[in-house]
């Protein structure tokens, strides 16, 4: 099978409980614009059409997604998550039943705004680097990196630096046998991304949008609802 021809599936990992929200609700059910977050998310994926199916780990005490409109839709999948995040998208690569091992993007799902042509640009990617690819911003601000007292101890060279973004794009097993393997050393993997550097991958950055924010605090429900306004008025 040439990787032109290769399925694609998503993984979107919601099975954290964040602390950052000063909410007594996980923030991926924090609602914008009437919808919770995760389902916001979700739907970018279901309505992708080159992807087979989306799995959502979900934690074991979930009360919520079963009352989401989206949680019945024939392409999506509710699994039961782990611990960590990589022990959720390992769940979810587990869950993946395919003649062939696809591609497979791995998306935050506290990022609702992630655009269809990022979607796209990480496929084609995707097919043209073996190792995968990920959506990445180029560091605009000066970086400081300091020291235990938070003085300034060095002012970093920017050049080469990336804010890692979702989704995450590798083929299935190749990142099945890099979570494994790493966990297996004990080795603290980050994102999906790091998996694979771990065991030597060279995994591609491709420029992603801005309005791909993650949700992390409770000012960014604003932000995220003006970039969807802003998507919405651009179609």
């Amino acid at each position: 099978m040439t990787t032109s021809s290769k399925a694609i599936f998503a993984i979107i990992p919601a099975a954290g409980i964040g602390s950052r929200m000063q909410s007594s609700l996980p923030k991926q059910y924090l609602t914008i614009n009437g919808k919770a977050i995760l389902e916001h998310t979700l739907e970018r994926f279901l309505n992708h059409p080159q992807i087979e199916q989306v799995i959502v780990p979900l934690h074991q005490d979930d009360v919520w997604f079963e009352h989401l409109a989206v949680a019945k839709h024939p392409k999506l999948q509710a699994i039961l998550g782990g611990q960590e995040r990589s022990d959720s998208v390992l769940a979810g690569l587990q869950a993946i039943e395919w003649p062939q091992s696809p591609f497979v993007l791995v998306h935050d799902a506290a990022r609702p705004c992630i655009t269809q042509q990022d979607i796209n640009k990480l496929i084609d990617a995707a097919r043209k680097h073996e190792d995968g690819a990920i959506l990445a911003m180029p560091v605009r601000d000066t970086m400081k990196r300091s020291d235990s007292n938070n003085c300034i101890a060095q002012t970093v060279d920017r050049s080469q630096l990336w804010h890692a973004l979702t989704p995450q794009i590798f083929d299935k097993e190749q990142l099945q046998q890099a979570i494994i393997e790493t966990q297996r050393l004990g080795i603290n993997i980050t994102d999906e991304a790091s998996a694979i550097e771990a065991l030597g991958g060279k995994v591609q950055l491709i420029g992603g949008s801005f309005d791909n924010i993650k949700v992390t605090h409770p000012q960014d429900l604003q932000i995220a609802k003006l970039f969807m306004q802003a998507q919405e008025q651009a179609l």
